[in-house]
């Protein structure tokens, strides 16, 4: 079968890349190994429960009467209304380090107040810095590396405040241990302190069932549990997704949202066509964070209990260490997250708390199944003391408990090492060696559920439809 566009991976980039495609009559396949559309961001039932897979918030939250802000550039280009995703803002939330602490909504300015009240010092150069935020470029598809910490040097004074604003903000988007690209940093700083947190009442659910409907409707088509077993290629081209059924398909143009390095191993002995080294053999290409997240069921809501923040990102020392850790867990920092604390989930059926904590993949890849479920009991166990530190009354109403690890990530994402968000080194232009296959989603370099899509679209519309 011959298709116009095949794009490899059912997540939130691959459909929106589908759904834009399809718009312009494109013929589409989207091809996911899996039974279940999402990805990274899914869902699943459980004992008669439904749990989102990696939504904590959607960021980017923007109002109608910001245009161009990405939120309402994605609903454009999907043709869709801020109705059918149902998005809801948060109440507030905070982080938290020894001795300070931020809170902060999808009002900037809360932020700004919060940031003179612990930081003086600094009130001027924060606002500076906000200022040159709002005004940079972070769509550019050609920006250059820049390491984040030695730009906010330039701007702050305060260590500890500096260690507050990438807390989150690389909890939430980097792939790289200790530092981030100032480029990412920006937009994440916009999605996350600038726009803010929204989330739909029927969770990520409500955000994919709106995406595969609206791709159906436009004629596009589905492989799932279908996965490739490698793609075929001739002087510099992809002419051929062979898929582990033994079944080849062709297209003109090839889209892959599973990593860059997932993606070259698909390729024909994995070796480039030009003459440069090739990139994705060197060990910096493969992501190394990833997480361990407890879902916890409550027979009350968090707020009933005295806890009504809706996300709080925390460490315990003043220097916040991003870094795959040499422990299973790294307990010196997490998120905490109460969706039951949106505005409009007043209807949710129980309380529901999250808390994600970095993790190390190997040590859980090595562990057989039976020490495996044992570590997710005890990391059940120390998550939900951890969380008596915000809610000290919560073990007394827990009444169900998943709990999915680096493992868990590498099974339903394909992303080497469980690296939530893929490869250190993006691809922003998105181009590979082979001229007609492209990188969309985390490898992309857009950040969050909303950069995700846009990762899409952006691809589709530079590598497809503008060839025409």
């Amino acid at each position: 079968m011959h298709y116009d566009a095949i794009i490899i991976g059912a997540g939130m980039s691959g459909l929106a890349a589908g759904i834009r495609l399809a718009y312009f009559d494109k013929r589409v396949c989207i091809v996911e190994k899996h039974y279940a559309f999402g990805g990274l961001n899914s869902y699943y039932r459980l004992d008669g429960r439904d749990f989102d897979v990696g939504l904590h918030a959607v960021t980017n939250f923007a109002s109608p009467a910001h245009r161009n802000a990405p939120l309402n550039r994605l609903l454009r280009q999907l043709r869709l209304s801020r109705e059918d995703f149902d998005f809801q803002p948060q109440r507030y939330s905070q982080v938290r380090f020894p001795g300070k602490s931020l809170r902060f909504t999808n009002d900037v300015a809360v932020l700004v107040d919060e940031v003179a009240r612990e930081f003086p010092r600094d009130a001027d150069n924060f606002r500076r810095l906000l200022a040159d935020v709002e005004h940079y470029d972070d769509a550019r598809l050609d920006a250059p590396y820049r390491p984040t910490r030695p730009m906010l040097r330039e701007y702050l004074r305060e260590p500890m405040l500096m260690e507050m604003l990438l807390c989150p903000i690389m909890f939430y988007g980097s792939a790289e241990e200790h530092d981030m690209d100032f480029t990412q940093f920006v937009t994440m700083f916009k999605g996350l302190f600038c726009e803010g947190f929204a989330r739909p009442p029927g969770g990520v659910r409500t955000i994919i069932k709106t995406l595969v409907k609206k791709y159906r409707s436009c004629g596009g088509k589905f492989r799932m549990s279908c996965g490739v077993r490698h793609f075929e290629t001739d002087n510099g081209r992809v002419v051929g997704v062979t898929l582990e059924s033994g079944e080849t398909l062709t297209a003109d143009a090839v889209l892959s949202s599973t990593g860059y390095v997932e993606t070259m191993r698909l390729c024909d002995g994995a070796s480039s066509p030009s003459p440069r080294p090739s990139p994705w053999e060197g060990e910096g290409e493969v992501g190394r964070i990833s997480y361990v997240e407890s879902v916890n069921i409550l027979d009350a809501t968090p707020a009933s209990l005295g806890h009504d923040a809706t996300i709080v990102f925390y460490s315990d020392a003043e220097t916040f260490t991003y870094a795959e850790p040499r422990e299973a867990v790294d307990l010196s920092s997490g998120i905490l997250c109460c969706p039951n604390n949106y505005e409009g989930h007043e209807d949710m059926p129980e309380g529901v708390v999250r808390l994600t904590w970095l993790a190390n993949f190997d040590r859980w890849a090595s562990l057989d199944e039976t020490a495996y479920a044992a570590a997710k009991l005890a990391c059940r166990d120390r998550m939900i003391w951890q969380i008596t530190r915000f809610i000290p009354t919560v073990s007394d109403h827990v009444v169900f408990t998943d709990v999915f690890t680096p493992r868990t990530i590498r099974q339903y994402t394909g992303h080497l090492n469980g690296a939530v968000y893929g490869s250190p080194r993006k691809r922003r232009d998105g181009r590979t060696p082979y001229e007609n296959l492209f990188i969309c989603g985390t490898d992309q370099g857009y950040l969050g559920i909303i950069g995700a899509m846009l990762s899409g679209i952006t691809m589709a519309n530079v590598h497809v439809l503008a060839k025409e």
